[in-house]
């Protein structure tokens, strides 16, 4: 029976851990968690705190992920907004969702993110 979701795990081209690093390390904050010896040979770096874990993989043929999208809860998305757009990220605004601000934004490989904050 399905209990949770452990991960999210998106592609990378080969070659693109300080890429990586920056957006997801530098910029979002997670932490790099180190990749089991016999993965860590395949490239690519997992970012973890707690139970939110992002893992970013090589995949020869890479595509972005352009419509999926792991959706993130944040909080101050305002001062995030900003530490995107002085990183050279664009934001991208959606229609409204009840509930919460949120805001689009490409990772360094085109994957599409989702950040939303809930409203109170």
């Amino acid at each position: 029976m399905l209990l949770a979701i452990d991960h999210v795990q998106l592609a990378m081209p080969a070659g693109g851990e300080a890429a990586a690093r920056a957006f997801y390390g530098d910029v979002l904050g997670l932490p790099e968690t180190p990749k089991p010896p016999k993965l860590a040979a395949r490239g690519g770096c997992w970012f973890e705190r707690g139970a939110l874990k992002i893992h970013l993989g090589v995949e020869a043929d890479f595509h972005p992920a352009l419509k999926a999208h792991p959706g993130l809860l944040v909080s101050d998305l305002q001062t995030l907004k900003a530490l995107l757009r002085d990183g050279g990220y664009v934001l991208r605004d959606d229609e409204p969702l009840e509930g919460y601000d949120r805001i689009y934004v490409d990772d360094p490989f085109g994957n599409r993110i989702e950040l939303l904050e809930p409203v109170t």
